[in-house]
């Protein structure tokens, strides 16, 4: 006999819809959250941008997980009254050289089943946004924006509704296995607890404590980097009615342009690889978002740009490596029913998380 059926580990947006399609299939479930509040981690800092599904390679699972995702998304938001607008991006290229890479986005695109992206060329861009500065762009009419929070607190609400304790304020310390089935987790006020399964949606933390299993790394469990991305907030209103972003770079889709639900316009994330858990914005790092972002808004005018907030992306890779799938370590792994840790949960992670809880529920 177990204390409880299921536990997940981290409230963020993906626990959280984890923790609510469980509960809405019967599960018994808690949440352990070593914060006060849900999201404040990754799920708080980040562009709140529903994604298309553009980037990914075809058929790995942020393409397939991103367009389910979306729809899944928007159909949420209109039925849970969750602010958010399809507003449309623009990817432009700010030079010729940029023609390909552009054009290879558009045909990644397709083939991940995206099929409403239009080619631009610089009259209509013009027309379209005519501050902006760029030979051609592609126009992304189903990426939107939305209020991440309200998200979690309707994700937070239908969980509940079903039965779902959260325990805040609350952090996991060790786990193990007990026999062939179930698990003891110790948290760090003495508390220990059984649960017949286990559901690591920890984030930046989920390596660490995934990997106090001795069969992790064996098991094809991976360790998690930290690539830091800070914002800038533009100050004044921008001359911008869609989200602007540059062609990718390595580590990241650019510093980009992104708008809230007020009009409020900030700039980020850069890619900063960084050791420890560190939030502070270096108003130095300023220096190079002015350069990138002149190339595509050249009327961008010295002392415009304030720091904002920082986030931090779970990845797989190194510095200068592609960027990774999100990664299941689940029963077809390490062989045990029941377990399930979430890695590498970065972008789209969001606009995924209702796809990425199905997707977990399936695998128990």
């Amino acid at each position: 006999m177990f204390d409880i059926e299921s536990v997940i580990v981290g409230a963020g947006v993906v626990g959280l819809a984890t923790a609510r399609a469980l509960a809405m299939h019967g599960h018994e479930v808690l949440v352990i959250e070593q914060h006060q509040i849900v999201g404040s981690e990754t799920s708080a800092r980040n562009s709140e941008v529903i994604h298309a599904g553009i980037y990914y390679p075809k058929n790995s699972l942020k393409a397939e997980l991103c367009l389910e995702g979306k729809q899944l998304l928007y159909s949420h938001c209109q039925s849970h009254g969750v602010p958010h607008q399809r507003i449309g991006k623009l990817i432009v290229a700010s030079n010729q050289p940029q023609m390909d890479a552009l054009l290879a986005i558009k045909v990644q695109a397709e083939n991940n089943g995206v099929n409403d992206l239009m080619v631009l060329d610089q009259h209509s861009l013009k027309q379209l946004e005519p501050a902006l500065g760029a030979v051609a762009g592609l126009l992304s009419p189903s990426t939107g924006i939305i209020d991440s929070h309200a998200f979690m607190l309707s994700l937070q609400g239908d969980a509940e509704d079903n039965g779902c304790q959260i325990a805040f304020n609350t952090s996991v310390v060790d786990w193990r296995r007990l026999g062939l089935q179930g698990f003891e987790i110790q948290c760090g006020d003495e508390t220990k607890l059984s649960c017949r399964n286990l559901i690591m949606c920890a984030g930046l933390h989920s390596s660490n404590l995934l990997g106090q299993d001795p069969n992790f790394e064996n098991t094809g469990g991976k360790p998690t980097r930290f690539a830091k991305g800070n914002y800038f907030r533009l100050s004044g209103r921008a001359p911008f009615s869609h989200l602007i972003y540059p062609v990718p770079e390595p580590g990241g889709l650019g510093v980009h342009l992104t708008l809230d639900l007020s009009g409020q316009a900030r700039f980020g994330p850069d890619v900063e690889w960084i050791d420890q858990i560190d939030y502070e914005v270096d108003p130095a790092r300023g220096e190079k978002f002015y350069a990138a972002i002149r190339k595509y808004w050249p009327g961008l005018a010295d002392g415009m740009l304030e720091p904002d907030y920082a986030g931090i992306r779970p990845k797989l890779t190194k510095p200068g490596e592609a960027n990774a799938d999100f990664e299941f370590w689940g029963p077809q792994q390490h062989g045990v029913a029941g377990l399930v840790g979430l890695l590498g949960i970065e972008s789209p992670g969001l606009t995924a998380s209702l796809a990425i809880a199905e997707h977990v529920r399936k695998l128990l």
